[in-house]
């Protein structure tokens, strides 16, 4: 599957900026919940091998996220919840298990059936699906890292794997809220970092989003609010959805308010 490439290619971005970085700057805190950059790497790493779990089948999936789940129905946060089951891995020892796992993820995926159906925390997905979502939580959480760096990341054309989901959870992000469901979805037409143009939807004059692909991946994953970027939404609907929208699973989340996620 290309998207475990597209995958690799995230994490490996993302190792890069780390990788010069010591315990104690692992331990500098983001602007996503106070999390550090340490917490992101214990969440991407404990996602990351649940997730390549799910290929061996439901057993297996089940035997690791069992009591991880029995923790969060306790009232643990999603956060807290790692911790058990790193064991006290840390630091730069951390980094080098999420980037070895990171590839061991993303050796497993591509020798995958991409419609082979997998268990997950919520409703069963395709391997394809669960792969792409390793890789936008990637790209997304490796926001809040560049942020916190104070440095630009560069972005590639594998970002129209984001977009796409956050297009196809249009519905999901007002079912989610209990709010019905709009109808049509928007039409959405996007610029990718080499130029590309990418289409969602029919072609609509008065319901639509316009803009960079990039910027729309920031709105739909929530790391930044869609009054700082350049995005165009026309139509009350198109508009609703980026003030809201939500491309992960889990409660619904409000995004960021304006200026509150940015670049050190």
């Amino acid at each position: 599957m290309q998207q475990a490439e597209d995958f690799r290619q995230e994490s490996r971005a993302l190792a890069a900026i780390l990788e010069p970085l010591s315990d104690a700057d692992l331990r500098q805190p983001t602007l996503f919940k106070g999390w550090t950059i340490e917490d992101v790497l214990g969440h991407l790493h404990l996602f990351n091998v649940a997730a390549e779990t799910s290929l061996q089948g439901e057993e297996a999936f089940g035997n690791f996220i069992t009591p991880i789940v029995k923790n969060m129905q306790s009232g643990m946060s999603i956060l807290d919840c790692q911790f058990p089951w790193l064991d006290g891995l840390s630091g730069r020892a951390l980094f080098d298990a999420w980037k070895t796992g990171a590839e061991s993820c993303a050796d497993a995926f591509a020798d995958a059936d991409p419609k082979a159906r997998v268990k997950w925390v919520g409703p069963d997905m395709s391997a394809l699906s669960s792969i792409t979502a390793r890789q936008m939580e990637t790209w997304a959480h490796g926001q809040e890292v560049f942020d916190a760096l104070g440095a630009e990341r560069e972005d590639h054309d594998r970002i129209r794997n984001v977009a796409h989901l956050g297009v196809a959870t249009f519905g999901w992000t007002f079912v989610n809220r209990k709010e019905p469901v709009p109808d049509p979805a928007p039409y959405v037409r996007l610029t990718g970092p080499s130029g590309a143009v990418w289409e969602w939807n029919t072609p609509q004059d008065e319901n639509a989003v316009m803009g960079s692909a990039v910027e729309f991946a920031q709105v739909v994953t929530q790391t930044r609010s869609v009054e700082d970027t350049a995005l165009q939404a026309i139509g009350d609907t198109a508009t609703r959805w980026l003030e809201i929208a939500q491309c992960f699973a889990g409660p619904p989340e409000n995004p960021p308010a304006k200026g509150q996620r940015h670049k050190a």
